[in-house]
C-alpha cells in the first residue's frame, strides 16, 4: 500500500518541510551578500530571477573576487545540470498551461521535486505551479530576511550549514514514506562509503555517479497498485 498524502492536506503543509529549511538558508544567502558588499536589491533579484540555491551561494565569492559574468553562468549551469534529468522524468506530468509549465521548468529545485514526486501521480501537474511558487517564496522570504538583518547587525552563522541536511533526510523521509521502498537509500549510501574509500578528495561527485549507475541498472519496480490489480486478474 503506498502512502498517499490525505486529501484535506494543504498544499502550504506539503511545502512546510521545505519552509523549514528555504527560509534560514535564504536569510544566510541574504546575509552573506550583503555582507561581502552586494546591493540588498541585488539579492533579492537573484532569488527571484536565478533562484538556484547553492548556485547563488556559489556566486557571493565569485562577485567578491570579480570574476566575469560568462564565468558565473558556465558554473551555475554545471552546478544546476542535475535538474535536465528532474524535468525529464516529469515530463508526463506537466501542467497543461503554458505559462505553469515554464514556471514549473524555472522552478524545478531538488526540494521541490521530492515534494511533487511523493503526490499521487495524477495530482502533480494540478498542483506543480503552486508547490514551486509556494517553495520559491520561502526562498524570496529568506533571502529578504537575510538582506535586512545583513544592513543593520552582525551575527554569527554558526551550525545554520546543518540546516539543508536536516531537510534533505525529511524529505528522503517522505520519499521512503511514498514508495515503500528502501533500496535507493541503501545503494546511495554504499556509493558513499565506496567513494570514500577510493576517492575520498572528490567523494560526493563520485557517489553520485554511482547512484546514478546503480538506478539505471536496477530493474523498474512496479507499484503495489499494479502488483495487486494483477493478481486479482489471474
Amino acid at each position: 500500500m503506498t502512502f498517499q498524502p490525505p486529501p484535506s492536506l494543504s498544499i502550504t503543509s506539503l511545502t512546510a518541510p521545505v519552509a523549514m529549511g528555504y527560509i534560514p538558508l535564504g536569510a544566510v544567502f541574504g546575509f552573506l551578500f550583503v555582507q561581502a558588499g552586494g546591493d540588498a536589491w541585488l539579492a533579492i533579484a537573484s532569488s527571484l530571477l536565478i533562484y538556484a540555491g547553492a548556485a547563488q551561494f556559489m556566486m557571493v565569492p565569485m562577485l567578491a573576487a570579480g570574476l566575469p559574468i560568462g564565468a558565473i553562468a558556465l558554473a551555475t549551469l554545471v552546478l544546476n545540470l542535475r535538474h535536465v534529468f528532474y524535468g525529464l522524468s516529469l515530463l508526463n506530468h506537466m501542467p497543461v498551461s503554458r505559462w505553469q509549465r515554464w514556471y514549473g521548468i524555472f522552478a524545478l529545485t531538488d526540494e521541490t521535486y521530492s515534494v511533487l514526486t511523493a503526490l499521487p501521480p495524477h495530482a502533480r501537474a494540478r498542483r506543480m505551479a503552486l508547490i514551486c511558487a509556494l517553495n520559491q517564496g520561502w526562498w524570496v522570504l529568506g533571502t529578504v530576511l537575510g538582506v535586512l538583518l545583513g544592513s543593520q547587525v552582525q551575527i554569527g552563522l554558526t551550525g545554520l550549514d546543518f540546516v539543508l541536511a536536516a531537510l534533505f533526510a525529511v524529505l528522503a523521509v517522505e520519499q521512503w514514506r511514498a514508495r515503500h521502498d528502501v533500496q535507493p537509500i541503501w545503494i546511495a549510501l554504499a556509493a558513499y562509503a565506496i567513494a570514500l574509500l577510493v576517492f575520498p578528495a572528490q567523494a560526493l561527485a563520485l557517489s553520485i555517479a554511482l547512484s546514478l549507475l546503480a538506478a539505471a541498472l536496477r530493474p523498474a519496480r512496479q507499484s503495489a497498485h499494479v502488483t495487486h490489480k494483477q493478481a486479482d486478474a489471474s
